[in-house]
């Protein structure tokens, strides 16, 4: 069998992996690569998700390529304008070229002998299998399953009569108009499905357990719209995706700083949207301080809009059981409903499932360190690529592209054929990776990498840090470890 061997493979076909095409083209153009995609189509989760009023949670200008322009004027992107900006980054640098459809990476085994990546790839449909060899792997495909979401088992829940809905599996062409809708969960996509049902004529009620903190900002930017007299579609989107970066990075940092003042502003804007009567303290009041889970974002404050005008119910309370016509609150309260909707999370898999090997030892994930956000301990020319969960995913991506790229060109340049972060100590103190206590990350936190008490193994939530240690700290230290080949 021939063995296609090439410089890089990259794993996954979405906003990650588009990014990290670029960057070698234009920073490694020597490098052969390819892309591994399971799917008929690139997009990642926005080719994935079909859900109604799916839509970006961050502004565009940060969420999009520091290389693409995003000329919208909506700042906050529908999950189709989203796509067909990925479809035309990809196209307009030919990255799409370079995709392999509808194949699943199966394993990949590093052997240090030849300093080589061994991979399997599977073909989604016919179940056959092809082998590639490459320095580097590059694994862009998330933290969680495309295969099934996060959903609890309810008591009773077969006894419904009516239709259960993941908002992963969306079926298409699905009509809500005249049902009563029973949304469960409170966190993003509770909040974007209640208010765009309700414009699909839908009765909506959203049950959570506990509330979420929501924050209201407009869905168009009117700075772009001056700037056009002053700037070209670059010149814009390079200041508008550092507005995005400041505002994104000040508003974490004051959060945790300043909790009960952001607590108190937050709450303040839901109070003056809904008015004085509404149990803003029983809906919309959490029991944690702002940033220990995401905050929320809702565009125009459509959701509270939703509300005032009597289409979307809130109900926080505690599920008792299902019946055929609905749900039975531990309140003792029903909840009438048609179609029930668990927007109740992600099930968070690193690596899509994949076996993963370095000289024959398997590799658990979870028992590893990431060194620099980005590569773990102990495993050779691999950079995984996790976006930020306090910001835009692709703001920490590109960050990790542009240093995979320096790193491989130092490797080049020095003659080094591999090279391997190695912990200082095997004591070291373990910190979680991400600093939110959300169910889906506390529900994986055995599988998910640990991070370090300090540089280079701590992992930041702050941009201008991390930019500090990706881009402009040198890539030789004593944590990372070059070796020739024998």
């Amino acid at each position: 069998m021939t063995i296609d061997q090439l410089d890089a493979v990259i794993i996954g076909a979405g906003i990650s992996g588009v990014n990290a095409a670029y960057d070698l083209q234009t920073k490694c153009p020597q490098c052969r690569y390819t892309i591994i995609e399971s799917r008929e189509s690139l997009g990642g989760t926005w080719d994935l998700f079909k859900y109604p009023g799916i839509r970006s949670d961050t502004d565009m200008y940060s969420l999009g390529y520091r290389f693409k322009p995003w000329t919208s004027t909506k700042a906050i992107g529908s999950g189709s304008d989203i796509l067909n900006y990925l479809r035309s980054a990809a196209r307009s640098h030919d990255i799409d070229k370079h995709i392999r459809f509808q194949r699943r990476v199966i394993s990949a085994s590093w052997c240090s002998t030849r300093a080589r990546w061994d991979i399997v790839i599977q073909c989604v449909k016919s179940g056959d299998t092809e082998r590639l060899a490459a320095r580097f792997l590059f694994a862009c495909n998330g933290y969680y399953s495309y295969k099934e979401g996060y959903t609890p088992v309810f008591p009773n829940q077969d006894m419904f009569s009516g239709d259960i809905l993941h908002p992963q599996f969306w079926p298409a062409d699905y009509s809500l108009a005249g049902k009563k809708v029973v949304v469960i969960g409170s966190g993003a996509t509770a909040i974007t499905l209640a208010p765009a049902m309700a414009r699909q004529s839908a009765k909506v009620t959203v049950l959570q357990r506990s509330p979420t903190y929501i924050v209201s900002q407009p869905e168009q930017s009117f700075l772009p719209k001056i700037l056009t007299l002053l700037l070209p579609d670059n010149g814009i989107h390079a200041l508008m995706r550092m507005v995005g970066i400041l505002k994104q990075t000040s508003f974490y940092l004051v959060a945790k700083r300043f909790p009960k003042l952001v607590k108190s502003v937050l709450l303040h804007d839901i109070r003056r949207r809904l008015g004085k009567d509404y149990p803003v303290e029983k809906h919309f009041t959490p029991s944690y301080e702002p940033w220990d889970q995401r905050v929320c974002v809702v565009p125009n404050g459509d959701l509270f809009s939703a509300i005032k005008a009597g289409e979307v119910t809130m109900v926080t309370d505690h599920i008792a059981g299902f019946e055929s016509g609905g749900i039975r609150l531990k309140s003792g309260k029903i909840i009438v409903a048609d179609v029930i909707v668990t927007a109740t999370g992600l099930k968070m898999e690193m690596l899509s499932g994949m076996d993963l090997a370095v000289d024959g030892k398997k590799v658990e994930i979870g028992k590893h360190f990431l060194y620099r956000g980005g590569m773990l301990d102990s495993v050779p020319n691999a950079i995984f690529y996790i976006g930020y969960p306090n910001a835009s995913w692709t703001l920490k991506t590109d960050l990790l592209g542009r240093f995979a790229c320096r790193l491989i060109n130092y490797m080049r340049k020095e003659r080094f054929d591999y090279c391997t972060p190695v912990l200082p100590n095997n004591s070291m103190n373990q910190n979680p990776l991400m600093s939110l206590s959300s169910g889906y990350i506390v529900r994986a936190i055995d599988s998910i990498p640990k991070a370090g008490p300090k540089s280079p193994w701590r992992t930041s939530q702050n941009y201008f840090r991390d930019y500090i240690e990706l881009r402009l700290k040198s890539i030789n230290n004593n944590d990372l470890k070059f070796f020739r080949k024998n």
